[in-house]
């Protein structure tokens, strides 16, 4: 498998820290929140946490996939006004799909080489809110014409040029990689266990943000917030992570025919939104949360799209000079069950490494948002049990793979 790709070394670059909201399944609790209110929600709350004067920011780099509001275009810049960072700090849309939480973590590492000291990066993505939408009929309709409008969330899972959707990709990996239905809902499975055991456990009260009623006010303009269903009091953690067991994964459908992927072993759908704060390693005035090293990113074929990850952490893993036994945790997306799987298969993976407190299929993939979700969760793994390097990956629609290597700054040999 060619190593070729984009390669991106950082000298001096952190996260200084990170929060998310919960991840809250589709329809749930946080469905009629504008995605750029979820994104201010964490936007402040970062900066809180961290003890940092918005006015210190200097960069806005902010993600989500679709356009779930009419103000969608403006995303980037109102989440960093209702911020409270500078008027005159520009603000920038970042996309690269299920890739995009990386993608703000590498250009914010990217800016830090030049006159940028910190960078707010924001992902915040509402499934609930993807609009059932028409592309053609601007012109209006023609008499007795179909009037063609088509579920955005359901149609963006296909991919035209190979005439695929995504299950169907992981489908094409399972077949190669001979997995079969009961390997892939024992996987699945396992995540489950994981997510549930780690949620009781409290793995992730240091990154998420209880959601409530707020307002968000911007002297001299209007005020925006966040308003929740009558039915919701504050939104304090995931809400997808639940008991299952094999038999009952067993008894779920597969969605092609001939294949392996169920709405069981496939990501939930939820909404959410991830904040991180990126700096100078060297100007950090508390221990980081951790140190950026490098970003790889790969193009793959867009029928076995979900592969990507292997050659994205191959190319970061040559070009660093590390190898596999020398990264102590691996969080890799988990699209698909198969398609994680087919990554572990190809590059020999330790499952005791990978994914240690389950991960997309237990608690949900809000597109932009999950690759901030799995750094941070990555940072604080490495720092509870003093481990020194990271590997946070995902596949990302089209056919392509990006991986991210973090380093511990608390790490004692």
């Amino acid at each position: 498998m060619s190593s070729a790709g984009q390669y991106s070394a950082f000298a001096d670059a952190a996260i200084f820290d990170a929060v998310r909201t919960p991840w809250v399944d589709l329809g749930g609790a946080l469905a009629q929140v504008s995605p750029i209110d979820l994104g201010i929600k964490v936007g402040r709350e970062v900066l809180a946490r961290a003890g940092i004067d918005p006015l210190a920011v200097d960069s806005v780099l902010a993600g989500s996939m679709a356009q779930a509001s009419f103000d969608a275009y403006l995303l980037p810049r109102h989440i960093g006004l209702y911020s409270g960072v500078a008027q005159s700090v520009p603000a920038l849309g970042v996309q690269r799909i299920c890739g995009t939480g990386f993608e703000l973590l590498r250009q914010a590492a990217e800016q830090l080489r030049d006159e940028v000291q910190l960078a707010l990066c924001v992902a915040s993505e509402s499934m609930s809110r993807n609009p059932i939408a028409a592309y053609t009929h601007r012109g209006g309709f023609r008499l007795g014409g179909g009037v063609e409008f088509k579920d955005f969330l359901w149609e963006a899972l296909y991919d035209p040029a190979p005439g695929l959707d995504m299950i169907a990709t992981a489908d094409n990996l399972a077949r190669r990689y001979e997995l079969s239905r009961e390997a892939v809902d024992r996987y699945a499975c396992d995540s489950h266990q994981r997510a549930l055991l780690a949620q009781r456990a409290g793995a992730w009260g240091g990154e998420i943000v209880a959601v409530d009623n707020q307002l968000f006010e911007l002297e001299g303009y209007q005020s925006r917030g966040i308003n929740l269903p009558r039915r919701a009091s504050a939104v304090t953690e995931d809400s997808h992570p639940r008991p299952t067991d094999l038999p009952a994964l067993a008894r779920l459908r597969a969605m092609h025919a001939g294949g392996v992927q169920t709405a069981g072993n496939s990501c939930a759908v939820v909404d959410g939104a991830a904040a991180a704060l990126v700096g100078r390693a060297s100007a950090c005035a508390r221990p980081a949360l951790a140190r950026l090293l490098a970003s790889a990113v790969v193009g793959v074929a867009p029928e076995f799209m979900g592969i990507g990850p292997a050659p994205a952490i191959r190319l970061l893993l040559q070009r660093s000079g590390l190898n596999l036994g020398d990264i102590d945790r691996f969080e890799i997306n988990e699209a698909q069950a198969a398609q994680v799987l087919a990554v572990a298969r190809e590059l020999e993976l330790d499952s005791a490494r990978l994914n240690v407190q389950g991960g997309s299929l237990a608690l949900g993939h809000p597109l932009a948002a999950t690759g901030l979700r799995l750094v941070m969760s990555l940072a604080r793994q490495l720092r509870q049990h003093n481990l020194r390097y990271g590997i946070a990956a995902a596949c990302v629609g089209g056919g392509q793979g990006m991986a991210l290597l973090i380093e511990n700054p608390a790490y004692r040999a």
